[in-house]
């Protein structure tokens, strides 16, 4: 068997070999690229360090702040505001809007992240994985499990769509990284790959026709805030997919549909600076200070 071309087909493997959808992946990228197990597991030990690394750093003493200053800090007045108890979407997800900050916020100010599927996109995986960890202390494996499952997902996106925001907007990144952390935490806690299919689907659904318009061309504003919103999207549309909530359109198709809607989005909205956000007046403003000059 080479590479699984659809959603799809991964189900209904998992549904006839009894594998998790964890051990499908791990065993694809062995077929693959004709390595061992312990080679995966190491490898991915290390997107996982490194995650964990980025969220450390940017939740320490006042944070870390972007050369432009445009980003930077509110990982951690998001932390005091969380540990102070007295906040509207609760603690789970608010760790995960921490954890999803404080990820970008270290890619802004140029420091190490893993990019899943991007480095803009980076701070959406971390932010559901560490939501979990604070509600339910996964070990190792269990993180490393939800890894394996956002990049089994992930990779079949990357070959049927895109996952970038010049090519496809922001429904491309954050997007894709919503859904791919909807599949995982769905498995890691214990879902179907059925469910976690519904999950993939309805996240990737809720962002479809998201734009890409970052400001002064430069990913921080709105980069950075948009993270959160991939991870309370993801989380909650795991939590439906657990509740034996099913989305009426398959996973396979939103990925179609995504793509289509990419190939039809005006190139001012695919990470050119050149509108939404970035065109407005105040964006604009930004932009000529940072670099003095109209860069368009």
């Amino acid at each position: 068997m080479g590479i699984f071309e659809s959603i799809e087909a991964i189900v209904d493997y998992a549904q006839e070999t009894g594998l998790s959808l964890a051990e499908i992946m791990i065993e694809q990228e062995m077929r693959i690229n004709r390595t061992s197990r312990e080679a995966v597991l190491h490898k991915m030990s290390d997107a996982l360090l490194a995650m964990e690394n980025a969220y450390q750093r940017g939740i320490t003493g006042e944070g870390v702040f972007s050369p432009t200053g445009l980003t930077g800090g509110n990982a951690v007045k998001m932390r005091k505001y969380r540990q102070a108890g007295k906040t509207l979407s609760g603690q789970m997800t608010l760790v995960g809007v921490e954890a999803a900050l404080a990820t970008n916020e270290v890619n802004a100010a140029m420091g190490v992240v893993c990019a899943t599927p991007t480095a803009g996109a980076s701070g959406t995986l971390p932010g559901v994985l560490f939501a979990i960890h604070e509600q339910y202390h996964l070990s190792k494996e269990d993180k490393l499990n939800f890894l394996f499952v956002a990049a089994l997902f992930g990779m079949v996106t990357a070959n049927n769509a895109f996952i970038s925001g010049a090519a496809g907007g922001c429904q491309a990144e954050v997007g894709s990284a919503s859904a791919m952390a909807a599949a995982a935490a769905v498995a890691i806690m214990g879902g179907s790959p059925a469910q976690s299919a519904h999950a993939f689907a309805m996240a990737l659904g809720n962002l479809l026709g998201l734009v890409c318009d970052p400001v002064a061309g430069l990913v921080e504003v709105p980069c950075v805030k948009r993270n959160t919103v991939g991870s309370t999207n993801a989380l909650i549309c795991a939590d439906m997919a657990l509740a034996g909530i099913e989305n009426q359109i398959p996973a396979d198709e939103v990925i179609e549909a995504m793509y289509k809607v990419g190939r039809n989005m005006p190139r001012e909205l695919r990470e050119t600076g050149l509108g939404g956000l970035a065109d407005t007046p105040t964006g604009n403003r930004i932009k000529m200070r940072i670099f003095g000059r109209d860069v368009t």
